[in-house]
């Protein structure tokens, strides 16, 4: 068994997915609190997340908040005031971006630097460092190359996405939501101008594509990368989707939890369940590793919505509907996808009959059309009925007048009275057995009874019951009392490196900028968001190159034209950073 123990973290939209995630092999989840994270419709009571804590800790499973939004200075009195009572109720680390925060009076709860932070270099990453931020969340455009090189210069603690939606700008550095309409991205506010629909234009008027979804980028899968990224210095694999469902988090946690299994968990507790995960068979635009490993298609331009998984090609066609070329069971109300060069259109499985599929509306399709599946009947009720359970091995010892629980890492006593020995001691024997054999709701699986005693106690049935609820909760009263929370010391301050100090740090109130003063960052700038002042300014920043996307690439010598984007109200002039391969964006 390898020694490294990689965290491997997921997402909580409630209290129910959070609970989920870590039966299903979650090292940790990180949630929102009912105000500033990052998802607004995300958010949570104390109450909940006081539960879903205390539910983590039994397993010795953590949970995050994000407090990841930039707020003002009057939303800094309301969020001291939230820190405070999260780490009252046992929350492990808040994942923040407003480094205002930092002057308040916070209790000594452990900090990670968000991926809004934009965190890309060797050198920023060691300024999080130097300032006391206990861990990192990279940027999910870094190479494994360059993760590598960050481990090598830092002591920090690395975290990188490994699954799911991509934001198609650096995190933390997209303005299009707020220049389009005061939905702020980094105010957790995001309307999603990337998965719209827009027009590429020359100069010269000449259309290049009309009408396609040229921002939307495909889903994010690292899976064949996993043993490189933990071999570059990563410490927490992250599962992207807190406004996912239970049904994607329990499938996509198994899958990666069984790909992580040869290595130590940092948690406690064996996974038992009864369905083979499949991340093909839930909600995905289409995968791609993205920039980790060499080049890879990255957009998806015909749909943002889920693809799913292939299915075949078209066979037949009829009146009422068709055949297609797949082995896979189509079933009743399963949602199916056509893409083909000039359509995308979703529809819904009305009834099969004979190999022959027919669907609940009219559709345009033609043989050869390829099919998706992006809704799979079946499967999701395999998901909601799945039985899934992280169970604790338990070994107890019986002695004359006390029972004895371990669970390797913790130990209890409790006292018992009874009247008299057991005469036949093999039948009480079996029955101390069968009744510790029990879990019931409680975490604890009974591997082994042992008999530490001359004499055997008699007692009945329901005493024994009524002993292994006493014993396997105070057990857990055990495990809650002697978790151990990590404890974040004072914060320090460093000279702030980065040549980019203007708006894009994002500074929203007073005290972020009495922060980045005592870094040394003079003549700060406001965001935009406090500014309004749009003019001139980088509305996002991308690795996604719609140049590269068209073949028109100017590395390879293509004309230099200038470039557009429009969404029918709004034009968009296209900047392009050939030394970086990077696309800007900026208003007319």
């Amino acid at each position: 068994m390898n020694k490294v123990k990689p965290e491997l973290l997921a997402p909580a939209q409630n209290l129910a997915v959070g609970k989920a995630a870590i039966l299903s092999g979650a090292d940790a989840v990180y949630i929102g609190a009912y105000s500033f994270g990052a998802r607004k419709n995300a958010g949570n009571s104390l109450d909940d997340i006081k539960e879903l804590i205390n539910f983590a800790h039994l397993y010795n499973a953590r949970v995050h908040v994000t407090l990841n939004t930039i707020l003002t200075d009057k939303e800094l009195v309301e969020a001291e005031k939230l820190v405070n009572k999260l780490y009252e109720i046992g929350t492990d680390a808040l994942i923040i971006q407003d480094m205002g925060l930092l002057e308040l009076d916070l209790p000594p709860l452990e900090l990670h630097a968000s991926t809004q932070c934009n965190i890309r270099t060797k050198e920023k990453a060691k300024f999080f460092e130097e300032i006391g931020i206990k861990r990192a969340i990279l940027a999910r455009e870094l190479s494994i190359k360059q993760i590598e090189e960050i481990s090598k210069y830092t002591n920090i603690e690395l975290e990188t996405f490994i699954h799911g939606a991509l934001c198609v700008s650096y995190s933390g550095q997209c303005y299009m939501s707020a220049y389009n309409g005061s939905r702020s991205a980094n105010r957790g506010d995001c309307a999603q101008c990337c998965r719209m629909k827009y027009s590429l234009l020359t100069e010269s008027g000449k259309v290049i594509a009309k009408d396609k979804h040229l921002l939307s980028l495909k889903d994010f899968c690292a899976k064949d990368y996993l043993d490189k990224l933990i071999q570059a210095g990563v410490k927490s694999f992250k599962i992207e989707g807190r406004l996912k469902d239970e049904n994607y988090v329990k499938n996509v946690v198994l899958y990666y939890r069984n790909l992580l299994n040869k290595y130590e968990k940092p948690s406690d507790g064996l996974i038992l369940t009864d369905f083979k995960p499949d991340i093909n068979k839930t909600f995905n635009r289409g995968y791609t590793r993205y920039f980790l490993s060499g080049k890879d298609e990255i957009f998806n331009f015909e749909t943002p919505k889920s693809t799913g998984e292939y299915m075949g090609e078209v066979k037949s066609v009829s009146k009422q509907g068709f055949t297609l070329s797949t082995s896979q069971k189509i079933s009743p109300q399963d949602g199916l996808l056509i893409i083909s060069k000039n359509k995308t259109e979703g529809f819904l499985v009305n009834k099969t009959e004979n190999g022959k599929i027919f669907p609940n509306k009219h559709i345009d399709i033609k043989v050869g059309d390829k099919i998706y599946r992006n809704k799979n009947v079946e499967f999701e009720n395999l998901l909601k009925n799945a039985k899934i359970k992280r169970v604790i091995f338990v070994e107890i010892s019986v002695y004359k007048d006390y029972l004895e629980g371990k669970d390797g890492n913790f130990k209890v006593t409790l006292p018992f009275k009874f009247g008299s020995f057991a005469k036949n001691e093999e039948k009480m024997k079996e029955n101390f057995r069968v009744s510790f054999k029990k879990s019931g709701e409680s975490v604890f699986s009974c591997e082994k009874v042992n008999f530490k005693t001359d004499k055997i106690p008699f007692l009945s049935m329901s005493e024994l019951n009524k002993l292994r609820r006493e014993l396997f909760q105070k057990m857990q009263d055990e495990r809650l009392k002697n978790y151990q929370r990590p404890r974040f010391g004072k914060i320090k301050y460093s000279p702030y490196i980065e040549k980019i100090q203007d708006y894009r740090l994002n500074i929203h109130n007073k005290k972020a900028e009495e922060f980045y003063e005592k870094c040394g960052v003079r003549a700060v700038e406001k965001s935009l968001e406090s500014t309004g002042n749009f003019k001139n300014k980088e509305l996002m920043r991308t690795k996604h190159c719609l140049r590269r996307a068209y073949d028109i690439c100017l590395k390879t010598g293509c004309k230099n034209e200038s470039l557009y984007l429009t969404d029918n109200n709004k034009k968009y002039i296209l900047e392009f950073d050939c030394k970086n391969c990077e696309m800007v964006i900026k208003p007319l």
